[in-house]
C-alpha cells in the first residue's frame, strides 16, 4: 500500500498577498485617504481592519525564525484568535494606562476581529491551496 502525504503549501509570510496588500492599502490610508476622504470610519477603523492581515505574517515568521512556530502552514485558527486576543488585551485595555494617547475602544476589538476573519477565510481558503 501506497501512503501519500497531503502536500502543504508553505506560507509566505511578509510575502504573503494578502499581507501585502493590507501593508499597501495601510500605507493609502494613513498617509493620503484618510486626509483626503476623512470620515470617522477611515479615520478610526479602516487600518485596524488590516492589522492581523498585515502584521500576522510577521509575528508568524518572528515566532518561526526562534522555533517557537514548528512549521510553515498557512496561519491556523488558533494562532489567529491568540493574535487577536493578545493584541486587543495590549492595545485595547494596557496601553491606555501607559500613555495618555492611547484610549481603549470595543469597536477597535470589532474591527481586529473582522479582519482576523477574513484574513483566516482568505488564508483557508481555494485560493492558497
Amino acid at each position: 500500500m501506497l501512503f501519500r502525504r497531503a502536500a502543504v503549501k508553505r506560507f509566505a509570510y511578509m510575502r504573503d498577498p494578502l499581507c501585502l496588500i493590507a501593508c499597501g492599502l495601510y500605507v493609502l490610508n494613513r498617509f493620503w485617504w484618510r486626509g483626503q476622504l476623512g470620515g470617522p470610519f477611515l479615520v478610526w477603523h479602516f487600518n485596524d481592519l488590516l492589522l492581523i492581515p498585515a502584521a500576522l505574517p510577521l509575528a508568524l515568521w518572528v515566532q518561526r525564525i526562534f522555533r517557537l512556530r514548528g512549521n510553515d502552514a498557512m496561519p491556523a485558527w488558533g494562532e489567529i484568535t491568540l493574535h487577536v486576543a493578545v493584541w486587543s488585551f495590549a492595545a485595547e485595555f494596557v496601553m491606555p494606562y501607559l500613555t495618555s494617547r492611547a484610549t481603549g475602544d470595543w469597536r477597535d476589538v470589532v474591527a481586529y476581529a473582522t479582519g482576523a476573519a477574513v484574513a483566516g477565510r482568505w488564508w483557508h481558503s481555494d485560493v492558497c491551496a
